[in-house]
């Protein structure tokens, strides 16, 4: 079974672990470098999974999982780059941001990386995972990075050149829906409904909506055409997206879509991407 080691112990660190080991997964094949010693820990006994030293889990792991900050991923793989095996593992990393150039730099010539833009749904197992080969990352290679994080949700692939679009859309957006449901639980309780009453409607209705979205049984489904499967001619739904299209709604989420990209380009920038 592969052996799997993920640097950092955080909420996305467990969340893979978690989704490996519920997916049956040996857990003697999985272990976890966290300097927290009470995390480590607390990780380490709820999965049945080892803790071990960065050096430790770099000479050993088929899959090395970068799940630290971006700001100190070059200080990781800078202490254990010297110790990767030849062949070397792949090199999975979950940090935002930072392009495949400057991962490769920062490990020995020719480790395999890949590059994920997950999202925090992957706390939930129902993540999508954004995937983009570096350069001496074959198709082997991306098939364990989809075959691992398969275990936490859905990936797909695209080219680096498109990951701050992806980072916009899948990486950020969960934000925005948060921040619509927000808006939905607030309108509510305004009109009167208990917030618990408003918060379940709420909650239940955006969950129930992402189903049809993502329920490819029947094909992709459009948006556009489950839009219209609400929308009755001259109905209550047809009122209230008059009002959300008359006060600008799309143009507002291509606006904030693009101003999200152009943040990731820039601060992929910083790390020479």
């Amino acid at each position: 079974m592969t052996t799997v080691a993920v640097l950092g112990g955080g909420r996305i660190g467990e969340a893979l672990l978690g989704g490996l080991v519920a997916s049956g997964h040996d857990p003697a094949a999985l272990s976890v470098v966290e300097r927290d010693a009470a995390r480590a820990d607390d990780v380490a006994a709820r999965l049945g999974i080892e803790v071990v030293g960065a050096l430790e889990a770099a000479r050993r792991a088929d899959v090395l999982v970068v799940a630290v900050k971006p700001q100190d991923v070059a200080g990781v793989l800078g202490e254990v780059g010297g110790s990767l095996p030849d062949p070397r593992p792949v090199v999975v990393s979950l940090a935002a941001g930072i392009p495949t150039a400057a991962l490769e730099e920062w490990l020995p010539e020719a480790t395999p990386v890949v590059r994920v833009m997950p999202n925090t749904p992957m706390l939930v197992g129902r993540a999508m995972c954004v995937l983009s080969p570096g350069s001496h990352a074959d198709e082997t290679a991306l098939g364990t990075a989809e075959t691992l994080l398969g275990a936490v949700g859905r990936t797909v692939r695209v080219p680096e050149a498109q990951q701050d679009v992806a980072t916009a859309l899948s990486g950020s957006g969960p934000a925005y829906l948060f921040l619509v449901a927000e808006a939905m639980i607030e309108a509510g309780v305004a009109l009167g409904l208990a917030r618990p009453v408003a918060t379940q409607l709420v909650s239940t209705t955006v969950d129930g909506a992402g189903g049809l979205l993502t329920d490819d049984s029947d094909g992709p489904a459009h948006p556009g055409l489950l839009r219209e499967a609400v929308t009755s001619p001259g109905g209550t739904t047809a009122a209230a997206l008059r009002v959300l299209e008359a006060h600008g709604l799309r143009a507002a989420f291509s606006d904030a879509v693009e101003a999200c990209r152009d943040t990731s380009r820039a601060l992929g920038a910083t790390y020479g991407g």
